[in-house]
């Protein structure tokens, strides 16, 4: 017969395999030190720029500025907007028009490229990536006479297409895409679509696009503000009649006399957009994010 363990035994035993807290769970001090640091570091230029912009001609020289906002901001946005060499509501469709293009041409495009390269064998697969990768090597501004070449024999120049074409796939969406879709998504997966019937662009539509969309999203959001701050391309190839918004921010510096609080003002409203994008986007963008992290 088995010895049946004595009580005072069994006890001990439970209390050797009961699981303990694991000390040092949750954030110290140090952490939120750091986060403040790099809070106080993300918040303070534009908490500088509202001061200046909310001020007047003679606030930034001022050795007794007061680190309390003043009252001009509205007045200062307001001229601003009204300023006919700036074109600001044109510029600021522009700017929303061409962004919205690109980040989706750059999510479509990149996300068939990185499905092609992870998931479809091909003969030359691994160099054409690296071929793809390089190019992230290259600067932009070695490109800039020939493009701007091609675009004048074109007759595009001044056009907002001439920002839009050039930027409809990006290398590093590509890599991107591609490292994202070769871990999320298992061949199994595509194995059981092809079995059902499905061909290659409606496995991709069905299982490529549906599982790499945490990806895709943070995609789409760095492509969007990438293209909204991009200042040099379109500074080259636009006009002061049809500019996106950083080239139309740019001529309140033109004049002989610039008037920084202005300047500043509409610094502040180019990136407000910005900001409500982050705010409507940012809970979606992070569950998305999260529900990627579980299921891989």
């Amino acid at each position: 017969m088995t010895p049946v363990p004595a009580p005072a035994a069994t006890a001990k035993s439970k209390r050797r395999t009961r699981v303990r807290p694991v000390r040092g769970s949750r954030p110290g001090w140090f952490v939120y030190g750091c986060l403040a640091i790099v809070l106080i570091a993300s918040v303070f230029p534009y908490y500088w720029s509202l001061l200046i912009g909310s001020g007047d001609s003679t606030t930034l020289n001022d050795p007794n500025m007061s680190w309390i906002p003043g009252g001009n901001f509205f007045a200062n946005a307001a001229s601003v907007m009204n300023d006919p060499a700036v074109n600001f509501w044109l510029a600021l469709w522009n700017s929303i028009y061409s962004s919205a293009i690109i980040a989706v041409s750059v999510v479509f495009f990149s996300t068939l490229a990185g499905w092609a390269f992870a998931k479809l064998h091909f003969k030359g697969r691994g160099w054409l990536l690296v071929f793809v990768i390089a190019t992230m090597a290259v600067p932009t501004q070695l490109g800039v006479v020939p493009l701007y070449l091609l675009f004048s024999d074109l007759g595009w120049t001044g056009q907002i297409g001439a920002i839009i074409i050039p930027g409809l796939v990006t290398a590093f969406g590509v890599f991107w895409m591609t490292q994202y879709i070769q871990q999320a998504v298992p061949d199994e997966l595509i194995e059981a679509a092809r079995v059902d019937g499905a061909n290659s662009f409606r496995t991709f539509l069905t299982v490529g696009l549906p599982a790499a969309r945490p990806a895709a999203a943070m995609l789409a959001l760095f492509t969007f503000v990438t293209s909204w701050n991009n200042f040099f391309w379109p500074f080259i190839v636009l006009d002061r009649q049809n500019p996106t918004l950083p080239v139309a921010l740019s001529l309140l510096q033109s004049n002989y006399f610039i008037d920084y609080s202005i300047v500043m003002a509409g610094v502040l409203l180019a990136t407000i957009p910005l900001l409500i994008l982050f705010v409507f986007a940012g809970k979606q963008l992070v569950s998305g994010i999260m529900q990627g992290a579980v299921k891989g």
